[in-house]
């Protein structure tokens, strides 16, 4: 599927119209949800196979962060082979009290996945705690980059943000269909 096909997909399956409460509190009459497209198993796939070619060479882990990574971390790790690390947004207090779930990350070299960034919050708490771990990080994949500012932030922490699509590029693509005549 070529990436504007994608980028239409992606916003049929996790466009949402109605009224909703944003995070800030404010009341919007749009919403994205992005975990439509992550339990659309052939949409899913789809991004996956899309995003194989920005995952570094080197890369010895595949780190999904929670919630939204892990999905995109999985089918990653199906698709080429690489073990995969579930990271929570802090270490379990039971059992194996861990932070990261399934591949050990202690000197090897990590990327992590993520759904959509923002402004890479969330990235920079976990790989902050993974390097703690002995992870060597400097590069996150991502389905869609939602702010032109996260390139900037993760990149003050020593980070590579390649995105698969841009929040523009997948609105564009929506438009250039609209546009289309049947």
């Amino acid at each position: 599927m070529d990436k504007t096909k994608l980028a239409q997909e992606i916003h049929q399956a996790a466009h949402l119209t109605g009224t909703f409460t944003l995070r800030s509190g404010i009341i919007s009459n749009e919403y994205f949800d992005k975990y439509l497209f992550e339990a659309n198993p052939v949409l899913l796939s789809e991004i996956a196979n899309a995003m194989r070619h920005m995952i570094p060479a080197d890369t010895e882990v595949l780190a999904g962060l929670e919630m939204g990574g892990i999905p995109i971390a999985t089918v990653l790790s199906l698709q080429t082979g690489i073990t995969a690390a579930f990271v929570r947004k802090k270490a379990k207090e039971y059992g194996t009290c861990k932070l990261a779930e399934g591949a050990d990350v202690s000197g090897k070299h990590v990327c992590i996945v993520e759904d959509v960034v923002t402004t890479g919050g969330a990235i920079i708490d976990g790989v902050r705690e993974l390097r703690k771990l002995g992870a060597m990080i400097d590069t996150v994949v991502c389905v869609i980059q939602r702010n032109n500012k996260a390139e900037a932030i993760l990149a003050e922490h020593g980070l590579t943000l390649n995105p698969l699509l841009t929040m523009e590029e997948i609105l564009e693509a929506v438009t250039q269909k609209a546009g289309e005549t049947p």
